[in-house]
C-alpha cells in the first residue's frame, strides 16, 4: 500500500498543536484602507481550527 499524500494547501495553513490544529485569519491581505483599526487588530493572530472542521483537516494532513 502506498503512502498516503499530504494536501500541500493544507499543510502550509494548518499547523498541530496539542489542543488541535492551529490557523490564520482571512481577509487580511489587501483592501485594508476601508477596515477599521480594531478589526484589523482583532485579525491578527492565530486561533484555533473549529471543531465542526477538525476530522476534514485531519484527513488533509495524515501524519500531523
Amino acid at each position: 500500500m502506498p503512502k498516503m499524500k499530504t494536501n500541500r494547501g493544507a499543510a502550509k495553513r494548518f499547523k498541530k498543536t496539542a489542543s488541535g490544529f492551529k490557523r490564520g485569519h482571512a481577509f487580511t491581505s489587501h483592501i485594508l484602507t476601508k477596515m477599521s483599526q480594531k478589526r484589523k487588530r482583532n485579525l491578527r493572530g492565530t486561533t484555533q481550527v473549529d471543531a465542526a472542521d477538525v476530522k476534514s483537516v485531519k484527513r488533509m494532513l495524515p501524519y500531523a
